[in-house]
């Protein structure tokens, strides 16, 4: 007698990383993400020092391999004896703030008039429109500089800027996702069912338009980081002392040739923050695109 086993579907979460997980290289940025996380998190029991303590008698030492390096400095100090290791540290906590802050400013913005523009059409998605359009069309660093140079240099107001320059790419995002699901049958049957415009565009739409945005918005991450770390190095985002990846390349311009580790260290940890976050959307975009899976 022969028997025929069927094989139990798997869970959505449980299908999500099993794509998600055939990716090494997505896997290697998630692992790589999750460490500068809990560096992060875990930044004031981690870090051997405070991140503006200055040792006046150590200044410019060098790594700890190098030659008159000194053990309780292991990536070195910089130009006014602060150690580098330590302001990485805390500079990660503050890069991801920075980043999380403008991603999530510039995706609720931006699925709110993606969704309106998407829903209602007509003269609302025109207006929506266009306004993403003059957006677009400026180049990105420049005008989150001219926004900054108005309201004057800050962390604060480099996120705002960041965060009108990232708008549009999820406004026009949401409301392609909207128009390819907005006439099928669940969303018609709901409105025939009686649900409000609210609940249709908030309920029923948006959760099924959320899988682009994901992917969208982590990506999106890592251009945050690298965009406000060009601001800070630029002058314009975090201002000394803080311990920013980008001001921290600034304060080291003028020791690239007499002290190279004091300009490699910063720039390496924002190079490797910005392809793990790269890699990570690149494995969400395949384990949620249903085009992409095998």
């Amino acid at each position: 007698m022969t028997q025929q086993l069927s094989a139990k579907p798997m869970s959505p979460l449980a299908e999500f990383w099993f794509y998600f997980s055939q990716n090494r290289g997505a896997l290697a940025g998630l692992a790589f993400v999750v460490f500068i996380v809990l560096l992060a998190v875990f930044a004031n029991f981690i870090a051997p020092h405070h991140p503006h303590e200055q040792f006046r008698d150590a200044i410019l030492v060098p790594p700890v391999w190098a030659e008159g390096g000194m053990s309780q400095y292991w990536l070195g100090t910089d130009g006014v004896g602060r150690d580098i290791l330590s302001r990485l540290i805390h500079g990660a906590r503050l890069s991801l703030l920075i980043g999380l802050l403008i991603v999530t400013l510039s995706l609720i913005m931006g699925i709110c008039l993606g969704l309106i523009a998407g829903y209602f059409g007509g003269f609302v998605d025109t207006a929506i429109m266009r306004f993403a359009d003059i957006l677009l069309s400026m180049p990105a660093l420049l005008l989150a500089i001219a926004i900054v140079a108005i309201l004057g240099p800050s962390i604060v107001n480099s996120s705002l800027a960041l965060s009108l320059v990232y708008l549009p790419h999820y406004v026009r995002l949401t409301r392609a996702s909207v128009l390819s699901e907005i006439n099928k049958d669940y969303v018609v049957s709901s409105r025939v069912a009686g649900a409000g415009s609210l609940r249709l565009m908030f309920i029923t739409i948006l959760p099924n338009c959320l899988a682009p945005l994901i992917v969208q918005a982590t990506l999106g991450f890592s251009n945050a980081i690298l965009d406000m770390a060009a601001l800070g190095f630029l002058g314009l985002g975090a201002q000394p002392p803080l311990p920013e990846w980008g001001s921290m390349l600034a304060t080291a311009r003028e020791f690239i040739q007499s002290a190279w580790w004091v300009v490699t260290f910063p720039g390496l940890i924002i190079l490797l923050t910005v392809l793990a976050f790269n890699l990570m959307g690149d494995g969400l975009r395949d384990a949620l695109d249903p085009k992409l899976k095998q």
